[in-house]
């Protein structure tokens, strides 16, 4: 196993050809609808989609993200040959990471997992908050040393070809990886995604995570329900909004997690198709009531959108849906998180389960109800975010093994 340097790859001439399949795309007849009521409005598309074509800058975005340091790390492959990546192939996984080292007397360990739809990017704002707070109006002694990889399948990482792939098997690449970059001990931070990678961190890995904290509860978690087991009124209407929300909102879901491939030809084809798919999350799960530029910049969006769309890798993002079906986050009788579990609750998370039904299966330490923010809480409020870490790990300040 290895650590090197990552160069960020010199997208050379894919920009011509995504500038140029913009320029054909082939929009729907009569696309309109109320209140974008059919899917993401059209004009709104067509703008955003003329301004990545003429005015969006990917070197700039590569500029503003290569001021972290970048790594490859050749781990074991875990599933047998048949990765595929920049510059990694064979039995082997290629995983790609920011690392970056705190400023302070005593920095902890902490691994942040972001999730789908988003990427690495989505820590760009928060990582500075953690690195070095006194920078930013805090304490020193509050500093984190910072791991934030890309998933498999997701951004510069390798993707494999082999099904198998699932949460828990890349929570045991993290403890590797964290274990390679010498850290024994550490506290796992993430949403969506990186909420399960993060939880089964802290399931499996007791003697080495620190801490668990979380501002997403896994769409799959279950606790271990005994026979006749009694469920709270509070209980019993989350499960219900559950079901409510995936008929209202879960297509993309169903889709992911059952017929990957199918919606992947045409959204790797299309760079305005995949903007759709992508964006619209943006849109629905954040804090900005539909109007998504209150939280981000066409340059946000658009830097997330076109890594997927440059390295190719919006069907091998959707396999950890396909995955996550067949090896869902179900407690049995034995498994609670025993590990200190931080929760960071923000309002626009939707559906969001009661504190009973996760203490059913979480340790849970700290619970912050917080005042505004929702899915993508790294990029919508990384001060709110970054504050309720380092409240959370106060407890860790002596027993961090860096």
């Amino acid at each position: 196993m290895a650590i090197e340097p990552f160069a960020i790859p010199d997208a050379g001439p894919a920009i011509d050809d995504l500038r140029d399949r913009l320029k054909r795309t082939r929009w729907p007849e009569g696309a309109r609808s109320p209140a974008a009521e059919h899917g993401v409005d059209e004009a709104f598309l067509k703008d955003l989609c003329a301004y990545w074509r003429d005015g969006f800058d990917w070197a700039e975005q590569v500029r503003r993200f290569a001021e972290f340091e970048h790594f490859c790390w050749t781990g074991p492959g875990w599933m047998g040959p048949g990765w595929t990546g920049p510059g990694w192939t064979g039995d082997r996984a290629g995983i790609h990471f920011i690392h970056v080292r705190g400023k302070g007397p005593d920095p902890i360990p902490l691994i942040l997992t972001h999730g789908w739809p988003g990427s690495f990017l989505e820590m760009l704002r928060i990582i500075p908050l953690l690195t070095d707070p006194e920078a930013h109006g805090g304490d020193a002694s509050d500093a984190f040393d910072v791991v934030v990889p890309s998933l498999p399948g997701f951004g510069f990482s390798d993707r494999t070809l082999q099904d198998g792939l699932n949460t828990f098997r890349i929570a045991d690449l993290w403890a590797d990886l964290m274990r390679e970059l010498g850290y024994e001990q550490f506290v796992a931070q993430g949403g969506d995604i990186g909420a399960s990678v993060s939880t089964i961190l802290g399931l499996r890995y007791p003697e080495r995570a620190l801490g668990v904290h979380l501002n997403y509860i896994p769409g799959s978690y279950l606790p271990y329900l005994r026979d006749r087991a009694e469920i709270s009124p509070e209980e019993k209407a989350f499960r219900e909004s559950v079901a409510r929300w995936v008929d209202e909102h879960g297509a993309y879901w169903h889709i992911q997690a059952t017929q990957p491939l199918t919606a992947a030809y045409g959204l790797n084809d299309s760079p305005a198709g995949l903007a759709a798919w992508i964006v619209e999350k943006f849109a629905k799960w954040s804090d900005c009531d539909g109007d998504v530029y209150r939280r981000f910049t066409r340059d946000e969006l658009l830097a997330n959108v076109t890594l997927y769309w440059l390295t190719g890798t919006i069907y091998s993002s959707f396999r950890l849906y396909y995955e996550g079906r067949k090896a869902p986050l179900h407690f049995g009788a034995d498994d609670y998180v025993t590990v200190p579990c931080g929760i960071a609750a923000f309002p626009k998370e939707a559906p969001s389960p009661p504190r009973s039904w996760v203490e059913r299966g979480y340790n849970v330490q700290r619970w912050t109800e917080m005042p505004s923010g929702g899915h993508f809480a790294a990029m919508e409020e990384p001060e709110l975010l970054a504050a309720d870490i380092r409240a959370f790990c106060k407890r860790f300040r002596r027993k961090a093994d860096a």
